[in-house]
């Protein structure tokens, strides 16, 4: 039976988000992005802003998501994406406006952006992969990389006398009067995955109902930049990075 005829008799369980390109992934075996680009895709489609939807992309492996979902997009300098997506917001009030970052890009070098974006209410929605380490660029210490976590800059692991301690971005989100809605998500179990997408949906509902600004972190894994498999990566999340990164809502003033 052709998937067409499965449609046809009201079979289909599952189908691919109309939203996504039909680029094939480039990300790392094992890395969630694909499976965060492909709720975003569904909840824009399940919304019905297809055409009124404008993301921004910004540096890292993050800025590639413009290639899978079909809505238009803006690429912003490294860090600056609230920055943009702020003006986009002004300008087109009505538009769903998001921007899809990692921790490198908005917790280092875009604090500035992210903090004050956050902070001024905009009715927009921050997507954060946070992997605790820098990617793309060959596997650095980032601003969110663990307390001991070994990356190739701090190779005997993270320590406070010399690196300080690891950012919690969300945690600052959500002591900020201009933040709605901010919670913590992961993607590695099925379960996970409605969350998060239940989550993504509820902060753009938030942003078009002009109830302040969002941000949607979701606990993620690099298994090239940590050198392990996707197997042992998710267990090492699991066991590592969720009691410190606890998930969860940590603010929802929306069904106030």
């Amino acid at each position: 039976m052709t998937r067409e005829e499965i449609i046809n008799t009201g079979e289909l369980v599952y189908k691919k988000p109309e939203l996504l390109n039909e680029t094939p992934m480039h990300y790392c075996p094992g890395c969630p992005h694909g499976t965060v680009h492909k709720l975003v895709a569904e909840v824009i489609d399940d919304m019905g802003m297809r055409d009124k939807t404008i993301a921004v992309s910004p540096v890292g492996c993050s800025v590639f998501a413009y290639r899978y979902i079909d809505v238009d997009w803006e690429e912003a300098a490294h860090g600056r994406a609230p920055a943009l997506a702020s003006a986009i917001k002004r300008l087109w009030p009505d538009r769903l406006v998001f921007t899809y970052q990692g921790d490198g890009d908005l917790a280092c070098i875009g604090t500035a952006e992210t903090i004050h974006a956050l902070n001024r209410k905009e009715n927009i929605t921050i997507i954060f992969i946070n992997n605790a380490i820098y990617g793309m660029t060959g596997g650095q210490m980032a601003p969110t990389t663990l307390l001991g976590q070994k990356t190739v800059t701090c190779p005997y692991g993270r320590e406070v006398a010399l690196h300080g301690y690891p950012l919690k971005i969300a945690d600052i989100a959500a002591i900020l009067p201009g933040t709605c809605y901010v919670t913590r998500q992961t993607v590695h179990t099925v379960p996970a995955i409605r969350k998060a997408k239940a989550a993504i949906r509820k902060a753009f509902e938030y942003s078009l109902q002009g109830k302040g600004s969002n941000l949607v972190e979701i606990v993620s894994t690099c298994n090239s930049g940590w050198k392990m498999s996707p197997e042992k990566s998710f267990k090492w999340m699991e066991e590592n990075m969720v009691p410190f990164y606890p998930l969860g809502d940590l603010k929802d003033t929306g069904k106030e």
